[in-house]
């Protein structure tokens, strides 16, 4: 693996584990400051969320700054193609994640991320956070586990081993085991768009537009409920005929 992509894994996890000093840090900085401690409670685990995300997207994008002028790959898509797969990936993300929410219901899992719920309630704080959920956080995922760790696995392993392997870590780095069969899922549609195009801004693009998606009907979850009861009632009156 190339020492560029090591120190990008260890940022990565670094990330994951910086809230431990950098919440408190900014709790304390913002109390010495004056602002109230019942607001910085909240606003500090805010502020970290947004300032690691987005020093280590920096950090990704220096570590990779020659491979996105000159990205080594051999016979990619065509732009005509990746912009269809891009697209169509959107789609084969959300039926692969709607089976697998099937699925999981099928043997009791409650449906609803955990980790979605905490992010939501963030995001009512500050809008900033919709920039971590929508681009900078489904970009970073793509980089580590579809181009970095994917990647290399695929060199040694076939695809669905590769995939797996990617995919469980994947759901290990949203402490959520209990959705694996949902993260595998969104992995291997990711992995696929990945090896079929060798292009990873078409997972990128199709990660970004399923959180995107996630985001707009979590803001507007009584417009959605009201519009499904509002079809439920035009479906019965026409059934009724």
């Amino acid at each position: 693996m190339k020492k560029e992509y090591w120190v990008i894994l260890i940022a990565y996890i670094a990330m994951q584990f910086s809230s431990i000093i950098g919440i408190p840090l900014v709790y304390l900085l913002g109390s010495f400051f004056g602002y109230k401690q019942q607001e910085m409670q909240f606003s500090a685990i805010v502020i970290w969320l947004i300032f690691s995300f987005a020093i280590t997207l920096l950090v990704v994008l220096v570590l990779l700054r020659n491979e996105i002028k000159n990205p080594m790959r051999n016979s990619p898509a065509s732009a005509a193609s990746s912009i269809g797969w891009a697209v169509g990936g959107i789609f084969l993300s959300l039926f692969a994640q709607s089976a697998a929410s099937m699925i999981e219901g099928l043997f009791g899992v409650t449906q609803g991320s955990e980790n979605t719920e905490r992010l939501m309630t963030f995001v009512e704080y500050s809008p900033a956070v919709i920039l971590v959920i929508s681009i900078i956080g489904p970009i970073l995922e793509e980089v580590v586990f579809r181009k970095i760790i994917f990647g290399t696995l695929y060199k040694r392993l076939n695809f669905f081993f590769s995939a797996l392997i990617s995919s469980i870590l994947f759901a290990v780095a949203h402490n959520e085991f209990i959705h694996l069969l949902l993260y595998a899922s969104m992995g291997f549609t990711f992995s696929y768009l990945y090896v079929k195009t060798k292009r990873i801004l078409v997972p990128i693009f199709a990660h970004v537009s399923m959180n995107t998606l996630v985001v707009v009907i979590q803001l507007n979850q009584d417009n959605v409920q009201k519009w499904m009861e509002q079809s439920d009632q035009i479906t019965k009156f026409i059934g009724g005929f």
